[in-house]
């Protein structure tokens, strides 16, 4: 009996599931430390949706000609050199998913507690958070009927929560903040300024998981034909969220009570709908990101696996269970997510993973060209639509964040070439073991 595949909705979830999470609720206020035009701030997540529509529009091409899980690291190492695509496997699995999932049960333990009325200890948010990512890593690891059901029903909850409380806080803000959502005198200059490049980076750390379908390509029951429109419309739905929840924010909450902060979300809804119900949006902000730790921990592993079956000496991680599930990737993502949450500070990996992450994207968008050189007769059940402008347009926009980020940012620049370094190293030692 053939094991069962995912279904066009359950990964569609994961993809909306991977993107809607810590970015949205709270980047904001890292963005109004230097940008504080309302039309600007909608303009910077609407230019982030374009990027991320531009690269899932690439990436469904590469999906559907090599349709194999893994994402990035299936890419590269058939594009370029397995040496490369080992790197951007060993990039996912230490800074992409487990990185991002540890903020998210951060988040999540932040969210949770700020119903009680004194403060919570910080040892007691580590607990709870790690206590998530193991709960998750239990469920995932059984079979693909619990894994993508809980992921349905968490998703739907998200989607129908953030659509409820951007109605509601239009309609229970009394006296809207005086904020300009039309252009005005000097958002050009903010537009092309350092400060808008630099904020792109949170931009694009909130958007990251439109590739998530990538992970789970030899899961899906017809991958050629049902990735592209898996990332399209995932990608779209999250575009159109994060455009609503921002705009929220800024007619709900004044800017100066947001700028800075981390918990954009719960205070938005202390200023619409006031101290208790600010409180009790918090609780129900905080199931959301339950959601986003279940995405990542359904694909990230997915990544670990598919470096387990092509590296001897990394074999462990591509043992399945008897329905196909990569439990021991599974428990070994978790295991390094509950240690950046024991050890690491949230605003140094917000802006790590998010360089680190658009530097993996940029090279894998930079493949759909060199593939087309390499191997025009390549079997493209899919070619990206107006090719080759959505590349052109993700590299473009992406490249000029980069090299801001880069001059202005060097020690996470040092830290990205320390964990490719890092990934150099582990491949040749796992090529030298495994022989």
């Amino acid at each position: 009996m053939s094991a069962t595949k995912f279904k066009f909705t359950t990964v569609t979830a994961v993809v909306i599931a991977n993107m809607v999470g810590t970015g949205v609720f709270t980047s904001l206020g890292f963005q109004l430390l230097d940008i504080q035009s309302g039309f600007v701030i909608i303009m910077l997540w609407a230019i982030g949706g374009l990027i991320a529509v531009c690269g899932a529009m690439t990436y469904a091409e590469l999906g559907a000609a090599m349709p194999r899980s893994g994402g990035e690291y299936n890419f590269l190492s058939r594009i370029y050199h397995p040496a490369v695509g080992f790197i951007s496997g060993w990039t996912s699995a230490t800074i992409g998913f487990a990185g991002p999932s540890a903020l998210a049960a951060i988040t999540f333990a932040a969210y949770a507690t700020s119903v009680t009325a004194s403060d919570t200890p910080a040892w007691v948010e580590k607990l709870l958070a790690a206590g998530l990512v193991i709960a998750l890593a239990i469920i995932h690891a059984r079979n693909r009927r619990s894994s993508g059901g809980l992921q349905m029903v968490f998703t739907l909850l998200k989607v129908g929560v953030i659509i409820v409380f951007c109605v509601a806080a239009i309609v229970a803000t009394d006296q809207p903040q005086p904020v300009q959502f039309l252009p005005s005198s000097g958002d050009g200059a903010l537009m092309t300024g350092g400060a808008f490049a630099v904020s792109l980076i949170y931009v694009s750390y909130a958007y990251t998981g439109w590739n998530a379908a990538t992970y789970l390509s030899s899961e899906l029951e017809n991958p050629q034909k049902q990735l592209p429109g898996i990332l399209l419309v995932g990608t779209l739905v999250v575009t159109g969220l994060y455009i609503a929840l921002n705009y929220v924010f800024l007619y709900s909450a004044s800017i100066d009570s947001m700028t800075g902060q981390l918990e954009i979300g719960l205070i938005a809804a202390q200023a619409a709908f006031g101290e208790l119900g600010g409180k009790f949006t918090g609780l129900i902000l905080a199931t959301l990101l339950i959601s986003t730790v279940s995405a990542m921990t359904i694909a990230g592993p997915r990544v670990l696996q598919v470096i387990g079956e092509d590296f001897r000496a990394l074999r462990f991680l591509g043992k399945t269970n008897s329905d196909g599930i990569p439990s021991f990737a599974i428990y070994t993502q978790s295991i390094l997510a509950i240690a950046f949450i024991v050890s690491s500070s949230f605003e140094s990996i917000l802006v790590f993973a998010g360089f680190t992450l658009a530097l993996n994207s940029f090279a894998t968008v930079l493949g759909v060209f060199v593939l087309r050189y390499r191997q025009p007769d390549l079997p493209r059940p899919y070619r990206t639509f107006l090719y080759p402008l959505p590349p052109i347009i993700y590299l473009s926009l992406t490249g000029w964040t980069l090299a801001f980020v880069l001059s202005t940012r060097p020690v996470e620049g040092l830290f990205g070439i320390g964990i490719i370094g890092s990934g150099l190293l582990v491949y040749y030692l796992s090529r030298t073991r495994g022989e």
